[in-house]
């Protein structure tokens, strides 16, 4: 390959960049971003930069050394429009074509939105320009805060807005936050921190529909069982969905992400995909080490021609909350038996396995950062990136 083309400028994009670096590929390497920042940590977006603590040069991924030492073509500011994956081009949104032998997608995803008119004080969290408008938003003084959503976005901003001295309810639809990641037991352990906190939770209820006059500023936030919370600022954290439309007519097999196999290569071995926009091997993972560890095998492949190598691990996430760290890995059935080991759930301090049929299947964490590294190391043992 004489010309690979990374698109997607975010932290998969990045391991991509790098990862084909490090593995020898000397040839032209070509990186398409839709925002106009460099690479940059989004995790902190929801903490730390939304209070304040952290200024947008905290985020960058990569210095200029790096940046360097890398040799890429950054095309930013521009979002990829098309693919001709038989032709080997990517089309830009202003009508440039770029020959390339290989492709990386990288393209992440779209914070999913509740319809209705648009409506000032209305945001999603998912990029740095969001965030500073949220950031922005918040800058006045105590407000009524709405987080619609209580996952791990949600609980992060609620977390961040109480700690900035708002008014913070977070609604959310099933019945306790995290339920489906944590079951029953664990989740209410963590659903509690928001009352501890100040924080009102209302779940098991839908948004019907927000507040406002078309083209003002919302004004409230009204349940499906007919209550309205009042509002001055809404967060609307429901999930995202994979930034797949470029790819409409590509060829590419398309469902809920961009179908791969083991080894992260599509349907075209000269087309790779990582990081929350890739379904790999039935599955698709919207977390940071996902992203950073599907890079190396991706690019392996790629560089191969074939898949050789498969991306083997154990699903891992941690979310920041009020001062809790919760870090969650593995793969939990609703019938797993949950166990604490260590610590107590009353004291927000503990470690808890998950276990089915004698063996552990999940390993949870509240502010247990040690043991539960330790937990993890042993789950992942057996499910490594393999050679074929």
């Amino acid at each position: 390959m004489r010309t690979v083309t990374v698109v997607g400028a975010s932290l998969a994009g990045l391991y991509a960049a790098r990862a084909l670096r490090s593995q020898g590929f000397d040839g032209r390497l070509v990186i398409v971003g839709d925002e106009c920042h460099r690479p940059y940590d989004r995790p902190p977006l929801s903490k730390d930069f939304l209070r304040g603590t952290t200024g947008q040069d905290g985020l960058a991924l990569a210095d200029a050394e790096e940046v360097a030492e890398l040799d890429a073509e950054w095309l930013l500011g521009t979002r990829a429009a098309a693919l001709d994956a038989g032709g080997r081009s990517v089309t830009l949104e202003n009508g440039r074509s770029l020959a390339t032998d290989g492709v990386v997608i990288a393209t992440g995803a779209t914070p999913r939105r509740l319809p209705g008119p648009e409506l000032a004080g209305v945001h999603t969290l998912r990029s740095l320009d969001d965030a500073q408008a949220l950031r922005d938003d918040l800058a006045g003084g105590p407000v009524r805060v709405v987080v619609i959503g209580g996952g791990f976005i949600g609980a992060e901003v609620a977390s961040s807005c109480a700690a900035l001295g708002h008014d913070v309810t977070v609604v959310e639809a099933a019945p306790l936050p995290l339920l489906p990641q944590l079951g029953e037991e664990m989740a209410g352990v963590c659903a509690k921190l928001h009352g501890d906190h100040g924080v009102t939770l209302v779940t098991g209820t839908g948004v019907a529909a927000l507040r406002g006059e078309s083209g003002g500023r919302v004004t409230g936030v009204e349940l499906a069982d007919g209550r309205v919370l009042p509002a001055d600022t809404v967060v609307v954290g429901i999930g995202v969905r994979p930034n797949t439309d470029w790819l409409a007519g590509s060829g590419l097999p398309l469902d809920d992400g961009v179908v791969c196999d083991a080894g992260c290569v599509t349907a075209l071995p000269h087309v790779v995909a990582v990081g929350d926009v890739a379904r790999v091997d039935g599955s698709r993972t919207e977390h940071w080490t996902s992203a950073t560890e599907q890079a190396a095998t991706a690019v392996h492949n790629l560089l191969a021609g074939e898949t050789l190598l498969a991306h083997r691990t154990v699903p891992y996430f941690w979310s920041d909350q009020y001062g809790v760290r919760i870090q969650f890995a593995g793969r939990r059935l609703p019938t797993d038996t949950v166990r604490v080991l260590d610590g107590s759930p009353e004291d927000r301090s503990f470690l808890a396995t998950y276990e089915r049929d004698g063996r552990t299947t999940a390993v949870l964490a509240l502010n247990r950062p040690r043991p539960f590294m330790k937990a993890r190391r042993e789950l992942m043992r057996s499910a490594q990136p393999v050679a074929s």
